[in-house]
């Protein structure tokens, strides 16, 4: 009987090994049993090696056993979520600060008129209208000269004055920053842009405190219907505005008897082409 229980046991065991591993759970489960029931009847017969032996065969399968749970237990912990993740982006949560946008304050809108406190002082020699232009502007700036200095700087000579870029080079070392720039009108006549363009440049130099060299030719008609002449060229300073500088104010100093007036920016741009002018 002992050798029927035997073979009987070896047969279970050797099925359940060549079963597929979710069902050795099982298996094992019906392996224990039998081992336990041949254990309890051999333990009543009159030998006791045989439950050493079904010991022996459960033994045998632990390993497979193990395997499948390590197999399932791994599988539990790929599928679960994990315990630690990255920290979310702060910039793509919607609970994020909005970014501030840094802005550079918008500049003060210029007056729609400026009139500069300057020192009128009239040109000393018929050829010095360059210098004494000069002299005129920088004194609405604050900066003190006089008339033979600048000539000396300017190159004037008695054939006056060479031309708009010899003001702006003299202004620019006199005045801090070198703000002063050359717009010449080459033609016979301003157009449209030149015209605008000298409003914008006077309305800017003026509301930052300096007047605006310009040298002229040819005649021109103030607002009060005066008559201003030179044919062979001239220099004046504008030292204010008006209308949004539409009409802007000369000091001249070809005559002290008519030391400033007030003429339109567009008759100013037609008297300066051919040369140009310091702002």
């Amino acid at each position: 009987m002992e050798e029927r229980v035997n073979d009987n046991l070896k047969q279970q065991l050797r099925r359940l090994a060549a079963r597929r591993p979710y069902r050795i759970v099982a298996g094992s489960a019906a392996a224990l049993l039998l081992a336990s029931g041949t254990g309890a009847l051999l333990a009543n017969g009159d030998d006791a090696p045989a439950p050493r032996q079904a010991t022996t065969a459960v033994a045998e399968i632990a390993p497979r056993l193990d395997g499948a749970a390590t197999r399932g237990q791994a599988r539990a912990v790929t599928d679960a979520p994990s315990a630690t993740s990255t920290a979310p982006n702060p910039d793509l949560t919607a609970t994020a600060a909005p970014t501030r946008s840094e802005s550079k304050p918008a500049a003060p809108k210029p007056p729609s008129s400026k009139a500069l406190d300057y020192d009128y002082q009239a040109q000393t020699t018929y050829y010095n209208c360059g210098p004494a232009a000069v002299r005129n502007a920088l004194s609405a700036t604050g900066i003190a000269s006089d008339q033979d200095t600048l000539g000396v700087k300017l190159g004037t000579t008695e054939m006056g004055t060479n031309s708009a870029e010899d003001t702006t080079r003299v202004l620019n070392q006199m005045v801090k920053g070198s703000p002063y720039k050359t717009r010449m009108i080459p033609g016979n006549a301003a157009t449209p842009a030149q015209m605008d363009q000298l409003q914008a440049d006077v309305v800017r130099a003026i509301s930052a405190g300096r007047g605006v060299v310009v040298n002229i030719a040819g005649s021109a008609t103030d607002v009060d219907g005066g008559w201003h002449s030179f044919p062979g060229g001239h220099y004046i300073a504008v030292v204010g505005y008006e209308d949004q500088g539409r009409t802007v104010r000369i000091a001249d100093s070809a005559n002290p008897a008519v030391p400033s007036y007030w003429i339109s920016t567009i008759a100013l741009a037609n008297w300066a082409a051919t040369r140009g002018y310091s702002a």
